[in-house]
């Protein structure tokens, strides 16, 4: 308690240090390999959030011309991501969970945990669009698969069960127990041959332990509304976060008897 703080200078310095990508990543990775004794190596499930980002609404202005009217009143103006961006933070889109929600400039968080104890295994951040969380899930299932080449399952929600993902996820020898959608048009992706099996019940069943890691994202590891700007920084949180969080889930599991 008696010793001097340290200079500010060189905690800024320390900061901006560990603001780095690959630090996360590899941060991250080392605690997978930490925890592979507590995961399943086969069986996995995928899913996304909404991260609001640290933007206002007012600062969405348009693009493609003068601001019409005032700038800061956007009552009964038409506003897209292609006519408008926000002017404190660019990356961020405006986007909304459902249709019955608000629109909000945000980002989209994204994780793949093992359906055994429900860690971590991928994380990443990308910019919200009506893509991004399937494309999101090919590339983080496609470097789980370096890794660990055997073959597994992805459990998804229905906003996943497009021809397209299921495609891709069958390509990288991954079966895709995603819940089918049979409201889409041109029908569900997922048919008997997979739904047939106990496998697709057991990871529909299993689907539910992605919700707690987000929960602990958004409450304590500062991602309901992130307090960085642009995507680089909002994946770094991603990522740094989803470690702690698996750290802080290891030690309830390790003092747990044998």
């Amino acid at each position: 308690m008696d010793e001097p703080i340290w200079d500010a200078t060189v905690f800024t310095k320390n900061r901006d240090r560990l603001l780095n990508q690959d630090l996360a990543c590899s941060f991250l990775r080392r605690v997978v390999e930490r925890a592979a004794g507590y995961m399943s190596d086969e069986h996995f499930t995928v899913d996304g959030t909404l991260i609001e980002a640290w933007a206002s609404q007012k600062s969405f202005q348009r693009t493609d011309g003068p601001p019409r009217g005032d700038a800061r009143n956007c009552h009964g103006e038409s506003r897209t991501n292609d006519t408008h961006a926000s002017t404190t933070d660019p990356a961020a889109k405006l986007c909304r969970r459902s249709h019955s929600a608000e629109a909000r400039l945000a980002y989209l968080g994204h994780l793949v945990i093992d359906n055994r104890h429900g860690l971590i295994v991928e994380a990443m951040a990308t910019t919200a669009d009506g893509y991004a969380e399937r494309d999101a899930a090919v590339v983080m299932l496609r470097r789980q698969k370096k890794r660990h080449r055997r073959r597994c399952t992805i459990g998804a929600d229905k906003g996943y069960d497009t021809f397209g993902f299921v495609a891709a996820t069958r390509e990288l020898s991954v079966t895709p127990h995603v819940t089918q959608n049979t409201a889409r048009h041109g029908g569900s992706a997922i048919d008997g041959r997979t739904t047939r099996h106990e496998g697709y019940a057991i990871s529909q069943h299993a689907r539910p332990r992605i919700e707690p890691a987000f929960g602990w994202l958004k409450t304590v590891g500062w991602l309901r509304k992130v307090k960085l700007r642009s995507l680089p920084k909002v994946d770094w949180l991603v990522v740094f976060a989803s470690a702690a969080f698996n750290l802080r889930r290891l030690t309830t599991l390790m003092a747990a008897p044998a």
